[in-house]
This record gives structure tokens, C-alpha cells and sequence, in this order.
């Protein structure tokens, strides 16, 4: 029951923001909110919730861990990279733009968090770790290509000292080299938080099994 409503509970938020993007963003840029990681996130996210949440309501055991995998250590990485540049200078990521408070709470911290606990400890996601692993660093293979080859030309802002276009602010004060080095960290950071989240995992369902022979 509760990861029924705990699915049911992320939808609903994943969704209701999700649909909000429609509002407050301008259909001027081409990919308009999809230009960023954190929408991915948001949208991979709602998917995911809502497929969680049919499927446990119709008694189906949990099976998709590779996609539950890739979604949460994309969720984990969106945080980490927002809250990292976020310290570092608001502009580097937000540019002139003053973030709305209750979104930016949610998309870095509230919502991630909703469905990084589902992962880890009621779906165990981790337990496919290296589909996860392959699936994660497609997608951040396909999201690269996707702000390389499409957002990049056909957007003219934010303007940077070397291109203009890219979806954050650094990235254009980047050149191609610098770009293809933060890439490739950032798919490594990636696939770090994958053996993470499989240490906890198992950690957790170690200490657990002990409890559950007990009774």
C-alpha cells in the first residue's frame, strides 16, 4: 500500500509541475523547458511514477529496474549539478533570472528525493546495476547530442563569451574541448552515483534481512 501511494503521490506533484512548465515558459526558444537536464528529470520522473503506480495498483511486481535506475541517478545528478553551481554563482546556471522559489525546491530537492527513496529502498532498483549503469550514460549520451546538435543552433540566447544557445550560461563560455571534459566528468559522476546508490542499496538490504528472518 504505501508504495502505491507513494507512486500516486509523486505523479500527482511530477505532473501538476510539469504542466505549470507550459505557463511560465516562453515558446520563443526551440525545445522551450526540454532544453534543460531538470525537465528531463521532471518528465522521466512523472512517466516513471506513473507506470510505478499502475502497475502496483494492478498487483504487477515491480520490473523496470533499469529505467527506475536511470531516472533516479538522473534526478540525483540534476541536484547535485544545480545545488553545486548554485553555490558557486546563481548565474552560472538561473543567468539573469530569478528562479520561483516553490519550483525550484521541488525540481532540486522535494521531488528527487520522492522518488530516490522509492528506488533504493521499496523498488531496489539497484539490484540491475549494470542495466542501470548502461542506461544512464545513454541517456546522457542522448541528452549531449540533444543540446549539441539541435538546441545549440537553432537558439540564439543565452549569449556566451564563446557560443550562444546552450541551455546554461557556462556552457557558453565554454569551448567545445571544455565542453567535451565537463561531459565526460559529469557522465562519470553519473555512473559514480550508480555504485552509490547500489552500495546503499545492499547495505540496506542487508541489515534488513537479519529483521525480516527474525519474524
Amino acid at each position: 500500500m504505501l508504495k502505491i501511494w507513494l507512486s500516486l503521490f509523486g505523479f500527482m506533484l511530477a505532473l501538476g509541475y510539469w504542466i505549470y512548465q507550459f505557463f511560465i515558459t516562453s515558446p520563443d526558444a526551440f525545445g522551450m523547458q526540454f532544453r534543460f537536464l531538470t525537465h528531463w528529470g521532471l518528465s522521466l520522473a512523472m512517466v516513471m511514477h506513473f507506470l510505478n503506480w499502475r502497475s502496483r495498483k494492478q498487483g504487477i511486481p515491480d520490473q523496470r529496474f533499469a529505467l527506475m535506475a536511470m531516472v533516479a541517478v538522473l534526478n540525483i545528478l540534476v541536484v547535485f549539478l544545480y545545488w553545486r553551481l548554485f553555490f558557486i554563482d546563481p548565474a552560472l546556471i538561473n543567468g539573469d533570472k530569478t528562479p520561483i522559489w516553490h519550483q525550484e525546491y521541488y525540481l532540486h530537492l522535494l521531488g528527487p528525493a520522492i522518488l530516490i527513496i522509492d528506488a533504493i529502498w521499496l523498488y531496489r532498483a539497484f539490484n540491475a546495476f549494470w542495466r542501470g549503469a548502461i542506461a544512464t550514460t545513454l541517456l546522457c549520451l542522448v541528452y549531449i547530442l540533444w543540446i549539441e546538435l539541435l538546441v545549440e543552433p537553432l537558439n540564439s540566447e543565452p549569449i556566451g563569451a564563446v557560443s550562444a544557445g546552450l541551455p546554461y550560461p557556462f556552457l557558453n563560455d565554454m569551448v567545445m574541448s571544455e565542453r567535451l571534459n565537463f561531459y565526460a566528468v559529469t557522465t562519470g559522476t553519473a555512473l559514480g552515483f550508480c555504485v552509490i546508490c547500489w552500495i546503499v542499496s545492499m547495505v540496506s538490504g542487508w541489515i534488513a534481512r537479519p529483521r525480516s528472518q527474525a519474524h
